[in-house]
């Protein structure tokens, strides 16, 4: 009898274990790597934040958020002969295929910085990611990569944010 017992309760056991795994793979599941932010100089208000995100199902990024300051989602393209950056409000992640936030394309814009973002610090960010009418968050930790030189803002760096 307690043979019986034990089985129908590992049985309800790996039932509900499989409705859990099932219902976290309606979740998002999206892969980070190679997160990293842009370091800044001492009067530096903004910077860029990178990675890789790689999608298990297909998902968009709807939202990004930082304690170190303002955060939103943007893309630089060029339009004629002239690169433009301009916010956007969701980026597809398709399934299984690396989407990468990098320099001169897609990235998380950090502005009205709260500090200086110094090489070696961390940045967390959360990403809002949309799946099947749900979103959820994702916490991720950038390191704090290469100092801008303060020359460099008027080649292009993320020191100016311009539109």
């Amino acid at each position: 009898m307690q043979a019986k017992i034990r089985a129908a309760t590992l049985a309800a056991s790996f039932a509900a274990l499989a409705a859990t795994l099932a219902s976290g793979a309606a979740l998002a599941q999206v892969d980070v790597s190679n997160a990293w932010v842009r370091g800044t100089v001492p009067t530096q208000a903004a910077s860029g934040a990178f990675m890789v995100l790689h999608a298990h199902e297909n998902a968009k990024l709807v939202g990004v958020s930082s304690p170190v300051g303002t955060a939103e989602l943007h893309e630089m393209k060029m339009e004629g002969n002239v690169m433009r950056m301009r916010q956007i409000k969701s980026l597809d992640l398709p399934k299984m295929k690396d989407v990468e936030l990098k320099p001169g394309g897609y990235h998380v814009m950090l502005m009205d910085l709260k500090s200086q973002l110094k090489k070696g610090d961390t940045v967390p960010i959360t990403l809002k990611i949309e799946q099947g009418g749900k979103v959820t968050e994702q916490k991720v930790t950038a390191e704090v990569r290469d100092m801008v030189p303060a020359a460099a803002g008027a080649s292009g760096s993320h020191g100016e944010h311009k539109h």
